[in-house]
């Protein structure tokens, strides 16, 4: 198995440069780690380095004397400060020096370096970013209770031919990433019959149910999501964002009131020790640091986006998810989809 390397953008993260040093740091004591290369301000990765053991010979430091922080607005950051971090983490992709792209910094920059400096695959015409969020329960030869969603947030709306190539693209990465040999992809729209949704919607379900191309089951509506009906759900970047959003604040406001009961009254501590596995089990659906990060999927190289609150133990885990990516060709997986398209 030939020696991988992953670009990791060390700044702009809401924690800094430390979660993401302490990270490396620690894979590099691992003997499959891959190669690393923080990307960040030379001297202040240098000195966190220092503080913690790693194996020298697996991590190099790039310097970068600037970074694009949660507040900036990319665009505008690119042209102010063009030696960012995440530039040239991105620039080193684009060079061949780095196989994928680790960042926990500001989305729209990630994105916008990766547009830039990257490019998309040939036949994609927008990337998408992709969220892993929770379901009830595994199925099928499914191993983790996870399920894909995009387009999240890389584009505002989608026509039929993005839906059909984020079908493609999420069924590619659930099969290859989460190790589910045939996923189920579904279109989110406000109704399961064919004839529901907007044109794009319309005219993308009957794409993929006459070309097969991907284990399509049809449409699915909001209220199926959480259930894990499919494996993989398709919608434009508007709507995804709000959907995962809405997701992520019920599960924090389970939580919420959850503390809250338990600090007011015995009876309810009561009721709240029997309901304990259960809540349990909701946080670890919900931890997001196991998962590691959010792939943007149809970039010429592999691109995790790690979550801004990224401890080290999340920015290890996107660094082994881009390493899986790039090793099990997941770009190769996605052209062989589209292929199946074009042809048909």
């Amino acid at each position: 198995m030939s020696q991988l390397t992953i670009a990791v953008d060390a700044m702009g993260a809401d924690a800094g440069p430390g979660p993401a040093v302490r990270a490396a740091a620690a894979l590099s004591r691992s003997d499959q780690s891959p190669n690393l290369i923080l990307v960040g301000r030379g001297e202040e990765l240098k000195a966190l380095l220092a503080e913690v053991e790693h194996d020298a010979a697996k991590i190099e430091l790039h310097h970068a004397p600037d970074y694009i922080s949660m507040q900036d607005k990319p665009a505008e950051a690119f042209e102010a400060k063009p030696e960012t971090s995440i530039a040239l983490a991105a620039k080193l992709l684009a060079a061949d020096r780095a196989d994928a792209l680790v960042s926990a910094g500001n989305t729209g920059g990630v994105l916008l370096a990766g547009a830039r400096h990257v490019g998309r695959l040939e036949g994609v015409k927008r990337a998408a970013l992709a969220a892993v969020y929770p379901t009830e329960r595994p199925h099928g030869d499914k191993r983790d209770p996870f399920a894909l969603m995009l387009d999240v947030g890389a584009t505002v709306d989608a026509g039929a031919e993005e839906l059909v190539t984020f079908a493609i693209m999420g069924s590619a990465y659930a099969s290859l990433i989460s190790e589910n040999p045939s996923p189920k992809v579904a279109l989110l729209s406000n109704g399961a019959e064919p004839y529901k949704g907007s044109a794009a919607i319309i005219e993308a379900h009957r794409v993929l149910r006459e070309s097969g191309v991907v284990n399509f089951i049809g449409n699915l509506e909001g209220v199926d999501i959480p259930k894990g009906t499919a494996d993989v759900i398709v919608t434009g970047g508007f709507v995804g964002n709000v959907v995962l959003k809405m997701l992520e604040g019920v599960s924090e406001t389970v939580r919420d009131l959850a503390r809250y009961a338990y600090r007011r009254r015995l009876a309810w501590k009561l009721g709240l020790w029997m309901l304990a596995s259960g809540i349990r089990r909701l946080k670890e659906f919900t931890d997001w640091q196991q998962y590691g990060g959010a792939p943007i999927l149809g970039l010429s190289k592999v691109c995790i986006k790690a979550h801004g609150r990224s401890s080290e133990r999340a920015i290890g885990n996107a660094i082994k998810v881009a390493t899986k990516a790039v090793r099990s060709d997941l770009n190769g997986a996605i052209r062989e989809g589209l292929n199946v398209v074009k042809q048909g």
